[in-house]
């Protein structure tokens, strides 16, 4: 238990530790890193630490038990997407005029707030930051230690932006907000200014690798090689990511390029696109196989630009160097383009089999 749990980013963790030891915690910080770096994991770390009941020390900083109430108690966020899901099934649950003033936040301990994008525009409103303001000025916190909120992304609706500035220019006292974000920029300048910004960078393949032998005994050499480039260095990323997913999804992607690039067999390519129906499931089918094509497409344009080395697909080396074989970057751009506008028709709810076979049959041309 405790910091010694978390992969990564030494430098980072011990300065925030440090500030807890010397009292001088920033009241407003920025965390900063790709999805999966452990963001959220951190942020519920250090709510822990100055909330644990029972608080230790290690490496001679301050450390949490992760076994006293406290610590369990905000430990009940980890899986913030099925805390969402719960505060979103009692609110569809309300009345109607309930419903529309009710936002989801999400508290499992009274000094530890945490503000998820509010579905279904998935964006911080205007109601949770009220919410935050009134929390930390009129709220004094259960106990002497810092109370802690946790925005999870920086999308923000402008009004929502603006009137959090208002906690960042007066902080009160003992209150800590932390903002989330793989973007800074995402913020606004005024938000930036205010905020101390730490960043969590990827970690290396290979630490990525001896970590997944750790916790995922049951993949393979090769699978563990796969996911580790796959996280593209973010820990949760690799912990999380379904192989037998992404290699559905890759087979149906190489079809597709085979299909550009060879002679075509538009048969087989039309069976295959057929699944990706309508609904939810088809999808998020769909977006899989968006992914798994763009990471095809960005290892091809490596190994144009003859860097084989850092290709993530290891495994089809052998038959990317050979597609990669007369292959232009223009090409592999242009391809990339179609890729967008496959996802922007989604959006208007085009037929995605018939938005896959256009989009196949226009690379064969190019």
């Amino acid at each position: 238990m405790g910091f010694q749990s978390f992969h990564g980013n030494a430098a980072t963790v011990r300065h925030l530790r440090e500030g807890l030891r010397s009292g001088h915690f920033p009241q407003a910080l920025i965390l900063a890193g790709p999805k999966g770096a452990g963001k959220y994991t951190l942020a519920l770390m250090l709510a822990q630490v100055v909330n644990c009941l029972e608080p230790i020390e290690s490496d001679g900083l301050p450390d949490f038990c992760g076994h006293c109430a406290n610590c369990l108690r905000i430990a009940e966020s980890t899986n913030l997407e099925e805390r969402v899901a719960e505060a979103v099934a009692v609110r569809d649950e309300m009345r109607d005029v309930d419903k529309r003033e009710t936002r989801i936040l999400i508290q499992t301990h009274p000094d530890v707030l945490i503000v998820p994008p509010d579905p279904p525009q998935l964006l911080i409103k205007l109601g949770q930051v009220r919410t935050v303001i009134h929390a930390a000025f009129y709220r004094p916190p259960a106990n002497a230690h810092r109370a802690f909120t946790i925005f999870t992304t920086s999308a923000f609706m402008k009004e929502a932006a603006n009137s959090l500035l208002k906690v960042l220019e007066e902080p009160p006292e003992r209150t800590s907000l932390i903002l989330l974000t793989e973007n800074p920029h995402e913020l606004l300048p005024t938000i930036r200014s205010r905020s101390i910004l730490y960043r969590l960078g990827a970690l290396p393949a290979a630490e990525i690798e001896a970590l997944l032998a750790e916790r995922r005994p049951e993949l393979q050499p090769q699978q563990r090689a796969l996911a580790a480039r796959l996280a593209e260095g973010a820990v949760g990323r690799a912990l999380t990511t379904d192989l037998e997913i992404y290699l559905a999804s890759r087979q149906d992607a190489l079809l597709i390029l085979r299909t550009a690039l060879r002679e075509p067999d538009y048969s087989q390519l039309f069976h295959a696109t057929e699944s990706y129906r309508g609904g939810a499931d088809g999808q998020e089918k769909t977006i899989n196989l968006l992914r798994a094509l763009g990471s095809l497409l960005e290892d091809l344009l490596l190994m144009v630009a003859g860097t084989p080395a850092l290709i993530r697909n290891l495994d089809l080396s052998v038959e990317l160097e050979r597609m990669a074989q007369g292959l232009t970057v223009d090409w592999i751009a242009a391809t990339s383009s179609a890729v967008v506008q496959v996802e922007q028709g989604m959006r208007r709810n085009l037929l995605r089999s018939l938005s896959l076979d256009a989009m196949a049959v226009s690379l064969q041309e190019r």
